[in-house]
């Protein structure tokens, strides 16, 4: 079996990303946001597609990842195609794998490409977290079937003095989301059983956090997000930051912080945690006939990618797993890997990610290895910030971790990168970059 699947690797065609953008991410704030996420999808979009060589009909597909598209948004990924101008005949479709949506996408377009299906994709994620639905009921969705249903005024007045103030209870769609139904504990939960499992204290995630914010503050300064596309209101106001970043963020102000998820004795907060934020980002994948025949310049390769599932209890473990089978079957230590991103969804997530690689006990036990897999260097870890900063639309992380590792490794003419994530339910994806 294992020489049939290395066979069929070596027929794969090499998978170039040749551009990409992303729109700012922005916080939510307790209301709807301004955008859409097909509108986020389009800020993105727009600028990137203006500047090819080519025309958006051009493109064999349109793969996109999203996690709660609105009621207006079905297929996200056609509207957008559509609203882009990439024309009736280009098919487009939408993938959800919780917080890797966009790494789904890039992967199915990787896969397309590689195996001939496809030249020329534009892949990637888009979320709206802030407009994230508000739901009714079972009990008031069954009243209201029985008030459609009523023929009579009488009957409709026997159906009103059934009601009662527990109908309206609404149903937040995000606080549902980010619990998972099988173990019934959310994501926050979830990594206060890391911490306690590796022994991550509060400091540590604190200390994590600032430097995620004084990372994204250098790198704003400094003009290393040039993927970042100004994206444009219906009220002309125009946003070309990320706004979450804290500039005066300190320790002192993060440990005056009250756990959020484990009251009042956990250690997970509002400061070492993710933000809910609204974004979108898009890449350009491509074949090597795509690349000749468009003259595209290429930022880099997709070598490959891997999924892994583990306990939904310790679910920001994921990484862990993805990445160790991603690096035996490509033959490699963890020293020959130039730069990394691991998604920030929480701080104490991260920091087990790292412990549990340097564990003797946990890979010998959870990965098989008579040895641990090795140390990251935290000079080479999320360079520029990460969640915890800049915040995590779920379904466009896992495609601006890619992008911007690319970016990264331009940028220091350097040769491998794996981005990763933890995905809610229990699961890590893990994506191996190179450049030539």
């Amino acid at each position: 079996m294992a020489e049939q699947k290395n066979r069929a690797r070596a027929k794969l065609r090499p998978v170039y990303v040749v551009d990409g953008s992303r729109t700012p991410f922005l916080k939510a704030r307790g209301q709807p946001g301004p955008f859409s996420a097909a509108d986020l999808a389009l800020g993105a979009g727009r600028p990137l597609l203006a500047r090819q060589p080519f025309e958006p009909d051009a493109f064999d597909e349109v793969i996109l990842g999203c996690v709660m598209p609105g009621p207006d948004e079905a297929n996200i990924a056609r509207v957008v195609a559509l609203r882009l101008g990439c024309g009736k005949r280009v098919p487009a479709w939408t993938v959800q794998r919780n917080c890797a949506s966009g790494m789904q996408a890039l992967d199915c377009a990787w896969h397309h490409i590689a195996t001939g299906r496809s030249d020329l994709v534009l892949a990637g994620g888009t979320e709206s977290m802030s407009r994230a639905p508000v739901l009714l009921g079972l009990d008031m969705v069954g009243w209201l079937g029985a008030w459609n249903g009523a023929k009579s005024v009488g009957a409709r007045l026997k159906l009103l003095a059934r009601l009662r103030p527990a109908h309206f209870r609404p149903v937040i769609g995000l606080l549902r989301g980010l619990t998972d139904p099988v173990v019934g504990l959310s994501m926050g939960q979830t990594a206060e059983n890391l911490a306690w499992r590796f022994g991550i204290t509060r400091e540590a995630m604190d200390e994590f956090a600032l430097r995620s914010h004084q990372r994204l503050a250098q790198a704003l300064d400094e003009g290393r997000l040039g993927e970042i596309e100004t994206v444009y209101d219906t009220a002309g106001r125009f946003y070309e930051h990320d706004d979450g970043l804290r500039r005066d963020s300190a320790m002192e102000k993060l440990a005056r912080l009250k756990p959020v998820f484990d009251r009042p004795f956990g250690l997970v907060t509002a400061g070492n945690s993710a933000q809910v934020t609204d974004g979108a980002a898009l890449l350009i994948l491509a074949s090597e006939d795509a690349v000749a025949e468009h003259g595209l310049p290429v930022m880099g390769r997709i070598e490959d990618c891997q999924w892994a599932g583990v306990d939904p209890a310790e679910m920001g473990l994921g990484p862990v797993h993805a990445v160790a089978r991603l690096l035996r079957r490509h033959r490699l230590s963890m020293e020959r890997i130039d730069y990394w991103e691991i998604n920030e969804a929480f701080a104490a997530q991260v920091l087990a990610v790292l412990a549990a690689w340097r564990d003797k006990d946990y890979c010998r036990a959870e990965l098989g290895r008579r040895t641990p897999l090795g140390e990251v260097d935290p000079e080479r870890l999320n360079v520029d910030g990460g969640g915890i900063s800049l915040g995590h639309p779920v379904g466009a992380s896992g495609a601006r971790i890619v992008l911007h590792l690319l970016h990264v490794l331009q940028r220091t003419a350097s040769r491998r990168g794996i981005a990763t994530l933890c995905i809610g339910g229990g699961q890590g994806g893990a994506m191996l970059l190179s450049r030539d």
